[in-house]
């Protein structure tokens, strides 16, 4: 012989369905945070020793691009020489700025697997509604 089934009334059925959903975004946002903190914690070591090798370069280009100016005031003003070696520099500049900017616009920073499990969280949501 078959058990008989329960029938659960739509108010009932209703909170399980607003429970669920609520479980679901918790579960969600808890997910995106873990990603965002991974993605940190990978970028935190390299980053300060980019962060590092940066300044250090930058003072060493400093000290040569001083030394350019200085060899250059040997045949000309010192003033032409400071002013030739900082229109080079502003346009060196001015194309990496222009280069950098254009990759990171079309860098992805967007969480994936959040987007994609709100995703289905959304589906599943319509098929218990239905």
């Amino acid at each position: 012989m078959n058990a008989p089934r329960m029938q659960r009334s739509v108010p009932d059925v209703l909170e399980d369905i607003a429970s669920n959903l609520a479980q679901l975004v918790q579960a969600e946002f808890r997910l995106a945070k873990t990603e965002l903190k991974e993605g940190a914690q990978k970028a935190a070591g390299p980053g300060a020793t980019l962060g590092a090798g940066l300044a250090l370069a930058l003072y060493g280009l400093g000290f040569l691009l001083l030394a350019a100016v200085y060899a250059m005031s040997l045949v000309m003003a010192g003033w032409l020489a400071a002013l030739i070696v900082g229109g080079v520099l502003t346009v060196v500049a001015g194309i990496l700025v222009g280069t950098g900017t254009a990759k990171l616009k079309r860098a992805n920073l967007m969480p994936d697997k959040t987007i994609r499990t709100l995703e289905e969280d959304a589906q599943w949501a319509k098929q218990q509604i239905k």
